[in-house]
């Protein structure tokens, strides 16, 4: 038989425990904190990029619910990153997501515990040893990386179509970035092959677009390679401006530097990139290291090809290069 004080003792006990049973159920989800660290200009809302945020939405993370953003940018300064990497490892971010390759080494050199995510890809991860191999990239930093050699080739044989007469070429280039360095040698070494005359002209600084076109101006290339980096893409249309007005046919490695007015470009889906990155982060946040995710390169290559522009320059562009183009823009 239950006596009176029991029953008042069970009751008693279940009203204290009750409250924090429901407590425990409600209790609030972790908050992540993300870092991430450009080496470009601030977007205009100051957050990460779009593609980025889209596809942390799309695995269930919502800003100030589960994550919450530290976005910095060095504004093309490559000499205040590794203060803003410093500020986020202060934060205790739970990774860092960089872009370029200049923001992935200072990260890399401020930590050896954060998770880094490349994204997009930084330039040949492996050739400037930011990883180990693709397959196991060790230490604490994986993500999207490119192939230099074989994507070199094939942008100089598909701008060697297009200007079949081009005898030489001016290669710029940011010299402050490795990766962009290893990749200016491939598409030089490339350029050979074809036997094509490399004019280099390295940039490090805004001002220096100006030497570079004064040298385009007095010795005129038939053709102009941009390589792309965060610094370089927040200068583009300098540089398709000044192959407009000069009657240069040039390739970039980018679409978004057609739809400006460049003349053809071939290379991945940046946003792809950014969107792969958000799965990394997803991996990493629910246990997995970095040294254990291999790095990727892009699964998607696109030729894309402004019909209006090559008119301009007077020049015909071959069937069987639009036939292979992924967007022709008219």
């Amino acid at each position: 038989m239950v006596t009176r004080r029991q029953l008042t003792f069970t009751f008693g006990a279940g009203a204290f425990t009750a409250p924090f049973r429901a407590y425990a159920q409600q209790s609030p989800p972790k908050v992540f904190r993300i870092g991430t660290l450009s080496t470009g200009s601030r977007t205009p809302d100051g957050a990460p990029p779009g593609p980025f945020r889209e596809g942390l939405r799309a695995l269930g993370y919502v800003e100030r619910q589960n994550i919450v953003f530290e976005a910095r940018f060095a504004e093309g300064n490559l000499e205040r990153l590794s203060g803003l990497a410093a500020e986020l490892i202060r934060l205790k971010v739970d990774v860092i997501v960089t872009q370029g390759g200049p923001a992935t080494l200072a990260a890399k050199q401020a930590t050896s515990t954060i998770p880094i995510v490349m994204a997009p890809a930084a330039g040949d991860a492996v050739a400037t040893a930011l990883i180990a191999t693709l397959a196991r990239p060790g230490g604490n930093v994986t993500g999207m990386t490119d192939e230099s050699v074989q994507l070199s080739a094939k942008r100089m044989q598909l701008l060697k179509e297009a200007v079949p007469n081009a005898a030489s070429m001016a290669i710029l280039w940011n010299l402050n970035d490795q990766g962009m360095t290893v990749r200016y040698r491939e598409i030089e070494k490339a350029a050979r092959i074809l036997k094509v005359e490399v004019q280099a002209i390295s940039v490090r600084e805004p001002d220096d677009f100006a030497v570079a076109f004064a040298t385009m101006t007095s010795r005129r290339p038939d053709a102009i390679f941009l390589v792309s980096d965060v610094f370089t893409r927040s200068n583009r249309r300098q540089v398709i401006e000044f192959a407009a007005a000069r009657r240069i046919p040039a390739m970039y490695e980018y679409s978004l530097y057609v739809r400006d007015g460049g003349l053809m470009s071939y290379g991945p889906n940046p946003d792809d990139g950014l969107r792969e990155a958000a799965i990394y982060v997803d991996r990493i946040l629910k246990g997995a290291k970095a040294a254990d995710l291999p790095a990727e390169q892009p699964s998607r290559y696109y030729l894309t090809i402004n019909r209006t522009t090559a008119t301009a320059l007077g020049l015909a562009i071959p069937s069987s290069l639009l036939l292979r183009a992924d967007d022709v823009i008219d």
